[in-house]
């Protein structure tokens, strides 16, 4: 008789090693998405930011310097995301990148 269990190939998991260290920010990138409501309004998003920072502080000179509105938003699975009114990709990477809160390289631009 054969041994049935010698023949069913097992599944492999490649991130099977790294699911403990999925937190959100853990590989240090900073992620600025684009969501679409409806119509032509749109959501920026900032998602990655070190816990450390003061989010208020970065929204409120964000809002001031981009003349939009906006908010934070604690996620269960995200952590703390920033909120931007419109399309402020480019703007919001640059504006990190003159404050130095992040280095440019370790910035990820998502959406159409």
């Amino acid at each position: 008789m054969v041994d049935i269990d010698s023949q069913i190939p097992t599944s492999y998991d490649p991130f099977a090693d790294i699911k403990d260290s999925l937190a959100p920010g853990d590989k240090g990138y900073v992620h600025l998405r684009v969501q679409q409501r409806n119509g032509k309004k749109c959501l920026t998003t900032v998602q990655g930011l070190k816990e450390d920072f003061g989010y208020q502080k970065i929204l409120k000179d964000l809002k001031k310097e981009f003349c939009c509105n906006g908010n934070v938003v604690n996620d269960k699975v995200l952590g703390k995301v920033i909120q931007l009114q419109g399309d402020h990709r480019k703007n919001v990477m640059n504006f990190l990148v003159k404050s130095k809160v992040v280095d440019k390289d370790r910035i990820k631009i998502h959406g159409f």
